[in-house]
């Protein structure tokens, strides 16, 4: 008999899920919704939502959410982290009142399909396991800019799973034994961007799980859905993020900065989009009435991007503040004994 490749999940610890949110009041019917979907036990899982200090109706969504997840039998917590304006700030408030034996984090733009937590605990039955990056996929869209970063398969895991210095996952769809963030800290609650490699690598580097450094595992089927940068401004917004996070993981970790394009390489590249892909894309586009992304707009908006990416590097400086790291509170009793190794 061939053996079933994907079994079905057995494997169901206690839970909590953290989600940051600044200004979610548009965002939030549809993370609520997928939430209140999932097909995980309800009693292995609290959700715990932290309003960081929003000025729009945030906060009273969150309190008559917890009515409607206690109708369905599920614990939700809003909670608030007014004191400092950063996403890590806000998980470090959810991680101090969480219960669970593991954290799974999300954002409050993103959609988990309705088996996501299930399967974003599975790869955790390896003790050694002590963090799991989800797969991130794009909502539909019909713009170009979404269509090019889709093209590009900008939000996906397996880049960061792949980084040259060490692999992270994402918050957007994070999961992270307990144990293991004990032995190192909290996220850095004044870092901005670059706070989900820094745990991640934190946990590798100095964690140490029964027999060894902890491990991160990928689970594919557990998918959050977010929806990809519709304008250049939120494109260029985007990629100058990426630019910062670079420099500050140089600064707290001494990886190497992206190398900028000198003025005769992008010229090259502009010649030959004008020259060659452009009317290739246009041909494809008039007699085959498809869009080819990678010719019409590719070439230029990967330069577009890496300018972004490069400013924001250069512009960026690490403030003090961030480089404060903040300890797991002992106070915390219900912290699971480290299991046996197997």
């Amino acid at each position: 008999m061939t053996a079933d490749v994907n079994p079905a999940p057995s494997y169901f610890p206690s839970v909590s899920v953290i989600v940051p949110i600044y200004n979610g009041e548009q965002d939030l019917p549809g993370l609520l919704s997928a939430l209140l979907a999932q097909t995980y036990p309800a009693d292995k899982v609290e959700y715990l939502l932290v309003d960081n200090g929003s000025s729009d109706r945030t906060p009273q969504i969150l309190v008559a959410a917890a009515s409607e997840f206690e109708s369905a039998g599920l614990t939700f917590k809003p909670l608030s982290q007014k004191d400092i304006q950063s996403s890590y700030a806000a998980r470090n408030t959810g991680i101090c009142a969480a219960a669970g034996e593991f954290l799974a984090f999300t954002d409050a733009d993103c959609h988990p399909v309705k088996d996501w937590l299930t399967e974003l605990m599975q790869p955790f039955q390896d003790p050694q396991v002590g963090l799991v990056a989800g797969e991130i996929e794009a909502l539909t869209g019909n713009t170009l800019l979404e269509r090019y970063a889709d093209y590009k398969d900008t939000l996906s895991q397996v880049h960061t799973l792949n980084h040259p210095f060490c692999p992270y996952g994402q918050t957007a769809n994070l999961g992270i034994r307990v144990r293991a963030i004990a032995q190192v800290g909290l996220f850095r609650p004044y870092l901005t961007t670059g706070g989900d490699a820094d745990i991640c690598w934190r946990i590798q580097q100095e964690g140490e799980g029964p027999s060894g450094p902890w491990q991160i595992q990928s689970a594919p089927r557990a998918v959050i859905r977010h929806h990809h940068r519709q304008t250049l401004k939120d494109l260029h917004s985007q990629w100058y993020r990426y630019g910062k996070s670079n420099r500050y993981l140089h600064e707290l970790h001494g990886i190497a900065l992206t190398r900028s394009l000198k003025d005769k390489e992008r010229n090259r590249v502009i010649l030959r989009w004008l020259l060659k892909d452009l009317p290739r894309g246009i041909a494809t586009l008039l007699f085959q009435r498809k869009i080819a992304i990678d010719k019409l707009i590719g070439p230029v908006a990967d330069l577009y991007c890496g300018n972004a990416r490069a400013l924001g590097q250069k512009e960026a400086k690490l403030p003090e503040a961030a480089r404060q790291k903040v300890a797991y509170p002992t106070a915390r009793v219900n912290v699971p004994p480290q299991p046996a190794s197997r």
